[in-house]
């Protein structure tokens, strides 16, 4: 993929991403992809508009037809929204976990919609971002070392100020990644502990019964029980 091609398909998720949590108009999208894509890369508004009108054209995004204001006369501004298709190309560009999903500039975006995004899918991009910050501090420091006596100490900080940067970024990689097995592996134990609970129903009730209590599946006996119960307590059958 070209590096227009790339920026392109990064804004289309960015821009998906937003409207999938509610509809927008332009300015509040505006505001919220500034928000979002700032924080790793310039985002230029002259790319948000095309990139509209393309995903308008495509059927992803729906215009709400903006209501006349009968106090001032004018018109409201225009509401886009996610179609049924924009929710499908969503998914589509959620479950990409290659390795254009690691880097610098796209990584942050894919990691900005990680709620959305399914536990291996985010699991593959982590643990290959790690892989490419790792390669990447390798060649760092081999290159620190062949060059560290040729370097003056202001452009020496400035190496160790980024080794120790990425370094950071793996320890934090590290913590999601456990964070996300134990979650992958904390699941099926917690099925599992629910269908032994579910088939455990005679042992609580003996249990519930020592305490005094009747356990929630057996507190409505079925009619037969209670009609012989009340044949059991009448007088005739006492005679």
């Amino acid at each position: 993929m070209t590096g227009s091609g790339s920026r392109s398909a990064l804004l289309e998720l960015a821009v998906l991403g937003s409207l999938h949590e509610t509809p927008l108009h332009g300015y509040e999208l505006r505001k919220r992809l500034n928000t979002l894509l700032g924080m790793f890369r310039a985002f230029s508004y002259g790319s948000l508009y095309p990139c509209l009108r393309g995903l308008l054209g495509d059927g992803l995004i729906a215009e709400e037809e903006p209501q006349e204001d009968t106090v001032l006369g004018r018109r409201s501004k225009i509401v886009y929204k996610l179609t049924a298709e924009g929710k499908e190309r969503l998914h589509e560009l959620l479950t990409q976990a290659g390795p254009s999903a690691w880097e610098d500039e796209s990584f942050g975006i894919h990691f900005a919609f990680f709620r959305h995004a399914e536990a291996e899918v985010r699991l593959r991009i982590l643990e290959g971002r790690r892989s490419r910050l790792e390669e990447r501090l390798e060649r760092v420091r081999t290159a620190l070392a062949r060059t560290r006596e040729r370097l003056d100490r202001y452009t020496l900080e400035l190496q160790r100020h980024g080794l120790e940067s990425v370094e950071r970024e793996v320890r934090w990689l590290n913590e999601l990644i456990d964070s996300e097995r134990r979650s992958s592996t904390a699941l099926p134990a917690a099925t599992e502990s629910t269908g032994s609970a579910t088939s455990a129903g005679p042992a609580e009730t003996d249990e519930a019964s020592e305490a005094g209590e009747t356990p929630p599946w057996a507190a409505a006996p079925g009619r037969a029980v209670q009609e012989r119960d009340q044949r059991a307590d009448s007088p005739e059958a006492d005679e």
